[in-house]
């Protein structure tokens, strides 16, 4: 049966992306099985990287900055004793120290010193932006551009195995984390040095990898099968609480109206209480004030 033409979709799919392709590349993979107008990730991952890459069509793009701000784990080989340009192996090794030393009390207690909060320089190779591009292009032309500290948290770090020179990590942490700087951080404070070997992202808040389907498994789908895998525009925002509306006051907020609510202060997640429709996110100030902050099309 021929593929029906690119069309207006709305909706959510989980997918595994592959080692060796950039998240864009994956992303216009399956916004083609799709035949999706619009689509967009929620944070990319490094070509080095594997794992759970949120993809959003039509709609759905609209509430995609929520997963981009949303809490994420990963787990992380990293390889002491080489440093690389990249902080990945994927770039030339530029240092190597032995490993021999290094006793399992040491590394613990290095790593463990990396949880709570802490303010965090970028690499030069990531994909943050400086004057409207990515700092990679800066650094694969050697120039050098100033690159914003951030502020950033480490909930926990599990040690999966020591196997020097490896050591396998599992790191959840809040937004705007780079790990291939953790990691490159780690091996300067052991001495050492190192850099990221393998990574793989196993959460974004609300979905895991126990969710996701790799690539070529998308490929192998029918088109029953495609539709089937496709979750709702609101399913990324799983963890905000709900706020329910009558019909009146749903079509008073797709207006762009505000009024008066009982609920406390905060983000809602906004449906029509006779319909079940998904109306969008509401925020609900301190005055009890109901405002709309991303709402769905009138049409959807």
């Amino acid at each position: 049966m021929a593929r029906v033409p690119f069309r207006d979709l709305d909706g959510v799919v989980l997918l595994d992306k592959p080692k060796g392709i950039s998240s864009n590349r994956a992303l216009q993979n399956v916004r083609f099985l799709y035949r999706a107008k619009k689509a967009g990730h929620t944070g990319a991952l490094d070509p080095l990287a594997t794992g759970l890459l949120p993809i959003c069509f039509g709609e759905a793009t609209k509430f995609s900055q929520f997963l981009l701000d949303a809490d994420k784990v990963y787990q992380v080989t990293a390889k002491l004793g080489e440093r690389t340009d990249t902080s990945d192996a994927e770039g030339e090794v530029v240092q190597i120290r032995p490993t021999e030393q290094l006793t399992v009390e040491e590394i613990e207690d290095a790593i463990k010193s990396f949880v709570g909060k802490q303010s965090q320089m970028p690499s030069i190779y990531s994909a943050l932006k400086y004057q409207g591009k990515p700092l990679y292009f800066y650094a694969r032309q050697g120039i050098e551009v100033p690159r914003p500290v951030r502020e950033i948290e480490v909930y926990f770090i599990n040690i999966d195995e020591i196997d020097l020179p490896n050591v396998t990590m599992t790191i959840s942490c809040s937004k705007g984390t780079y790990i291939r700087t953790i990691v490159d951080d780690l091996g300067e404070k052991l001495g050492c040095g190192a850099h990221v070997a393998e990574l793989r992202r196993t959460e974004v808040f609300g979905f895991s990898e126990s969710d996701i389907l790799s690539l070529e498994a998308f490929e192998a789908l029918s088109e029953a099968e495609l539709e089937a895998r496709l979750l709702g525009s609101d399913a990324g925002i799983s963890y905000m609480p709900i706020i329910e509306l009558d019909d009146e006051h749903a079509a008073r907020l797709g207006n762009g109206q505000r009024f008066y609510v009982e609920q406390e202060p905060g983000s809602y997640r906004a449906y029509n209480q006779n319909t079940n429709q998904f109306l969008g996110v509401v925020q609900v100030e301190d005055n009890k004030l109901l405002q709309p902050k991303r709402m769905m099309s009138v049409q959807s």
